[in-house]
């Protein structure tokens, strides 16, 4: 009965699961929790990395002391880095995706480089959190620590290193950062220079799986652990997550849903057809030479925010919510004013009032607004990814802590007019696990892998309903897109 210990940073909370393997069901035991979130400093947002790490010691002195371990593997949120100087020390506090240095930051890009070059090189989504635009507008701003930097670590490349000392980007993360060519499977150097932004601190690049070597002996003695190999899953929690998905077939469409929403299919190759642009999807690396051509949608923040602004459990947002009128109002859940915190609520009603509509105005109301437009912009993007791969996706499988949200799957379900199954909540864990798995030599290969999922879960399954009322509402959402575009 090998176990392992998954740590999922999350941009919301972080998770510390215990996974055991046995007769080719895996059990899971959450043995550490802990919230995560932005710091607001004079300079800017950032993350609390110390903490963080903290935390991580002491959910491994934890897990140690309950049970043996095959070994750890960790994975994070994309697009953020942090800066190590020529001794391995962190620079600084590492920037929050969120902070506002970025605003305006494609538009300067475009002016030296147009928006196909940059896609034909990356063949990544333009968002402005990417990590690519935060090193232009450090480069602008002619920043001291990329003068002093000498090596560039993505999140979970930093908790590696300081897991196990090796300086290395993992795949599937490194792919989320736009500095990053599909096709040559390497740093898109001659982009970044261009945009003179540094190369000379981009580690090599490991694949999902590797085994980056053990334990560093300090982390060890201080946490109680013995020797234990450190294993890069896919170190994006996207990654880990859709390679738990419980798919028994191909065709499937898939949805990782927290704090984000990230929605794509898995493919062979990577998409940099100019269709692909237009609709501005990404290609971010997958494990066992998959892709995952998908688009990132806003997600649940929304009802983060509003959690955080009324002091209510998401239980009672969902209770409120479903009690309200159905179809007042539509917004475009990825339009940049919801981006960065702040009153989610006004956003709202403020969005709503802008574009002429019925201003939502209980709290049940305005949350109502937010999860029908999340279904309406779900089924927005899977109609677009249906003609990128040449066929109607069906099941779409609903996986991560946004599958709790049964409203939502409802709702998907009836606006997109597709089976959803949601589950497993914990699908990064799981996923991180599993490679963990396959890496030991305990599992074969990734459909080995979704079989253990599909006989260790039991997700559930939404049929849709009429889609009388989404039909009108989704048309009233795309013409205000095109109104506010």
């Amino acid at each position: 009965m090998p176990n392992y210990l998954s740590i999922d940073l999350g941009a919301e909370s972080g998770r510390m699961i215990i996974g055991t393997l046995e007769d080719h069901r895996l059990s899971l035991n959450e043995i550490h929790r802990f919230g995560n979130g932005p710091v607001s400093l004079p300079d800017g947002l950032h993350w609390d990395v110390l903490r963080l790490w903290s935390e991580i010691k002491t959910g491994l002195s934890m897990a140690v002391a309950q049970t043996p371990l095959a070994s750890l593997g960790l994975d994070t949120w994309g697009v953020d880095f942090a800066l190590l100087d020529s001794a391995g020390a962190l620079l600084s506090n590492p920037y929050h995706y969120r902070d506002k240095r970025t605003d305006g930051m494609l538009a300067r890009a475009f002016r030296y480089v147009p928006r196909e070059l940059i896609f034909a090189q990356t063949g990544t989504q333009f968002m402005q959190i990417n990590a690519l635009y935060q090193l232009l507008a450090m480069s602008l701003a002619e920043s001291p620590l990329l003068d002093a930097a000498r090596t560039f670590l993505t999140i979970p490349d930093l908790f590696n290193y300081w897991l196990c000392g090796e300086k290395v980007s993992e795949f599937t993360v490194a792919t989320t950062t736009q500095c990053f060519d599909p096709l040559r499977r390497a740093w898109a150097a001659p982009l970044l220079e261009v945009l003179d932004i540094p190369t000379h601190f981009l580690p090599p690049v490991c694949g999902p799986g590797t085994a980056l070597g053990e334990l560093l002996p300090a982390v060890a003695t201080e946490t109680g652990a013995s020797s234990l190999p450190v294993i890069a899953p896919a170190c994006h929690d996207t990654g880990s997550a859709v390679a738990a998905v419980p798919a028994k077939d191909e065709g499937f469409a898939w949805l990782s849903s927290g704090t984000w929403s990230i929605l794509g299919a898995e493919v062979r190759q990577p998409n940099l057809s100019d269709q692909a642009l237009v609709c501005n999807f990404t290609n971010e690396g997958g494990v066992f030479g998959t892709w995952r051509l998908c688009k990132n949608i806003m997600g649940l923040w929304f009802i983060q925010e509003c959690k955080r602004q009324w002091n209510l459990s998401y239980d009672e947002l969902t209770y409120l919510a479903m009690q309200a009128e159905p179809f007042l109002a539509v917004i475009d859940v990825d339009n940049d004013v919801f981006l960065h915190p702040g009153d989610m609520p006004e956003k709202i009603r403020r969005y709503c009032a802008d574009t002429h509509q019925t201003l939502p105005e209980t709290r049940g109301e305005i949350v109502r607004v937010a999860l029908e437009s999340l279904a309406l912009k779900y089924r927005s993007v899977l109609e677009s990814l249906d003609g990128l791969v040449g066929k109607r996706l069906e099941p779409l499988h609903i996986i991560g802590g946004g599958t709790r949200n049964t409203l939502l799957n409802q709702f998907t379900a009836d606006a997109t007019q597709r089976t959803v199954i949601a589950g497993p909540a914990e699908a990064t864990a799981i996923g991180n696990i599993l490679m963990q798995a396959i890496t030991l030599g305990h599992l074969s290969s990734l459909a080995e892998a979704r079989s253990v999922v599909c006989g260790s879960c039991d997700p559930k399954v939404y049929e849709p309903h009429s889609s009388a009322g989404w039909d009108e509402a989704f048309a009233r959402l795309q013409k205000v897109m095109q109104d506010v575009s």
